[in-house]
């Protein structure tokens, strides 16, 4: 039903494409439009995500139905036993239809892929978003929480969920 495939900087457009749709469709009832904005900039300019897949160790999975791009997911080294699940965003015509809980196992795949041994993989959820039931529901426990500083006065007020990887 979905292919998954490994991104690479050429999928840069085919990403913020989709960001472009889903991001501000996940937190337009929790952020103000200016800070989605500022945002989506910071994450999502050509730029910023160059930098992510060359530079700072994300990668990046995207998947299709068919020839429809139906969400994202990226995954980074954040030290010797954790792994940062930074993005998982499905696109609104597809939510609902398993394919976060597609995305989400291959996040471990890939994490299983890149470190054999047991590990932890975290991720920052927006105390508010309602993603936050599907990642306890995926087996992940709050192990912390913040108000992080993003720059322009803007805060991401998160909860850091986290799941053990055998």
């Amino acid at each position: 039903m979905y292919q998954i495939r490994k991104a690479t900087t050429k999928d840069i457009e085919v990403i913020r494409a989709m960001a472009t749709v889903v991001f501000p469709h996940t937190y337009c009832e929790i952020l103000s439009a200016e800070q989605i904005d500022y945002m989506m900039e910071w994450m999502y300019s050509a730029e910023s995500l160059h930098r992510q897949m060359t530079e700072e160790g994300h990668i990046y999975y995207l998947a299709f139905q068919g020839d429809r791009p139906a969400g994202y997911l990226s995954v980074q080294p954040e030290g010797e036993h954790t792994y940062h699940l930074q993005k998982l965003y499905v696109m609104p015509d597809f939510q609902g239809k398993q394919l976060g809980r597609v995305l989400f196992g291959r996040a471990i795949e890939v994490i299983r892929e890149l470190h054999p041994g047991p590990c932890e993989m975290r991720l920052n959820v927006n105390r508010h978003n309602r993603a936050l039931e599907f990642y306890k529901k995926m087996g992940m426990t709050k192990v912390d929480e913040g108000d992080f500083a993003i720059g322009n006065g803007y805060y991401m007020n998160d909860y850091i969920m986290g799941l053990r990887i055998d």
